[in-house]
């Protein structure tokens, strides 16, 4: 009997690997060592998919309108920016784990609490950013969104590689 616990996860990673690979042979291996290009791979699908969540949300869910809570009003591009996290987060996290850094030897709850970390930083700075970037700069929030997601793809990619799921030098995809 299939065990699916074990089966979708390892069959999943396998599809997605294939796609991914199957673009980084022909085109890539020259100039991108292969674990940087899945990140790559993953990051900008998770960020394709939060940013058409963002637009998504803005535009149509929330209608560019201020969010009445009971307890607050935020701006409508904020209440876009956390359904968009919302989804983004957990598709994010397992494209790291299971596509990217498998062979990570930390404990899946200990990379759980330090992506959890590292997103909290990009949440902060994402906040900030946005509200700089819409309220001072007077840019269109999705293009700010657009901005703010390639600054902190960089922040991202050297805290995950080196302090989420760190990998000895010399292991499997290094």
């Amino acid at each position: 009997m299939i065990n699916l616990g074990t089966f979708a996860p390892s069959y999943m990673r396998a599809f997605i690997l294939n796609i991914i690979d199957f673009f980084y042979f022909p085109f890539f291996r020259k100039w991108i060592p292969l674990r940087t290009f899945r990140y790559l791979a993953c990051g900008g699908f998770s960020t394709g998919l939060d940013l058409l969540v963002f637009y998504l949300s803005f535009h149509f869910i929330v209608d560019q309108q201020m969010v009445h809570l009971p307890f607050m009003t935020i701006s409508g591009y904020i209440a876009a920016y956390i359904i968009s996290f919302c989804v983004s987060f957990p598709v994010g996290f397992a494209l790291s784990k299971y596509v990217v850094f498998p062979e990570s030897r930390i404990r899946g709850r200990i990379q759980l609490i330090r992506y959890l970390l590292i997103v909290g930083f990009n949440i902060l700075f994402n906040y900030l950013l946005l509200h700089f970037f819409v309220q001072i700069c007077h840019f269109y929030p999705t293009i700010s969104k657009v901005i703010i997601a390639i600054i902190l793809a960089l922040f991202s990619y050297f805290s995950q590689r080196h302090f989420t799921f760190i990998i000895k030098s010399g292991e499997k995809g290094s």
